[in-house]
């Protein structure tokens, strides 16, 4: 079969048919009478086994060598062509990505490209005090594609740039909270935590229905984070928890002040009084714990308050029953 045969039926040029031959991949056993190349079924065979070989991302000198040495062995050469497979697509993704960040920026021209460009570098750049002046700069001079602010609050160690990041992020309103609430369910444990700190930064209902979600969380520190920010904007699904935290002095003082401010609602102050008073009866029995939830009623106005630490100053736990009676005259001087 002469050349411009095979390369019809190959798939393959004539011109790389030749190289072939250069590199001795595939050299035509025949020659016609007037000295054309001749390929036979075996060198079409060769052909195929060549291209399929190169399609698995081997150079041509790797083609040659495993088509040829008796003695070659595919293996390492298969994890070296995975390894590079893998970092090409992780090129790729994170190229992909970047060009959907500029996208969604809407840029008017080329100056509002290179912009987003080096916003997105500078996000991602190792200096901290570099990201946090992007963060700063997304709000007053260009705008940070809100995935991109997501990205980079969620994988923030640094406490500054976190809550610049937290501040800018929260300027968006809701565009970002999709993105946090996936963050919500993530493997990695800080991830969860700066996922429900940013949400406790965005005002508005979404992301108060986001936190009320986040009660239920596996992750008790995502539920405590949601309580606490649930507690400031008066809502009293937060109650419980904020409870648990007391008991378990955990922020148990920034748990207390969140109940003080629910309690501010006349008709939610005795709700909480009781609440306060069931735990201390059957909750613990561990005076130290006994001893929190006691202070906690010290700033909860109303009746049942009142009775309660009048009640507790009779306490068989002496340390509950000073702490009650300590309570009492404070308030009363007031």
């Amino acid at each position: 079969m002469l050349i411009g045969e095979v390369a019809r039926r190959s798939g393959v040029s004539a011109r790389m048919l030749r190289h072939y031959d250069s590199l001795g991949l595939v050299r035509p056993t025949g020659r016609t009478g007037s000295g054309y190349r001749e390929y036979s079924n075996e060198d079409i065979r060769r052909i195929f086994h060549i291209e399929s070989l190169r399609s698995l991302g081997l150079s041509l000198r790797e083609v040659g060598r495993a088509l040829d040495d008796p003695g070659f062995t595919p293996a390492t050469l298969v994890d070296d062509l995975i390894r590079h497979t893998r970092a090409r697509i992780a090129a790729e993704t994170e190229l992909l990505t970047r060009l959907r960040r500029i996208g969604a920026a809407e840029p008017a021209g080329w100056e509002d490209v290179l912009q987003t460009v080096a916003l997105l570098q500078a996000l991602g750049s190792e200096s901290a005090g570099r990201r946090q002046r992007a963060a700063l700069s997304s709000v007053s001079e260009v705008p940070a594609p809100v995935e991109a602010l997501v990205e980079a609050v969620l994988n923030e160690t640094d406490p500054n740039v976190a809550g610049a990041l937290r501040w800018a992020l929260a300027q968006s309103g809701d565009a970002g909270l999709a993105l946090l609430a996936a963050g919500l369910d993530a493997p990695v444990a800080e991830v969860r935590r700066r996922a429900v700190q940013s949400i406790a930064e965005i005002p508005g209902d979404a992301a108060t229905a986001l936190l009320r979600h986040a009660l239920a969380n596996s992750d008790v520190v995502v539920r405590r984070y949601a309580a606490l920010a649930l507690g400031a904007r008066g809502v009293t699904d937060a109650v419980p928890t904020l409870i648990d935290m007391i008991v378990e002095e955990a922020n148990d003082v920034d748990a207390a002040d969140a109940l003080s401010v629910l309690a501010s609602d006349a008709a939610l102050a005795d709700q909480i009084a009781t609440r306060l008073v069931d735990r201390l009866a059957h909750g613990t029995a561990e005076s130290s714990a006994r001893q929190r939830l006691a202070q906690a009623l010290a700033d909860i106005p109303g009746p049942a308050a009142s009775r309660a630490l009048a009640e507790l100053s009779a306490d068989e736990d002496r340390a509950v029953a000073l702490t009650a009676a300590y309570i009492r005259k404070l308030r009363d001087a007031r």
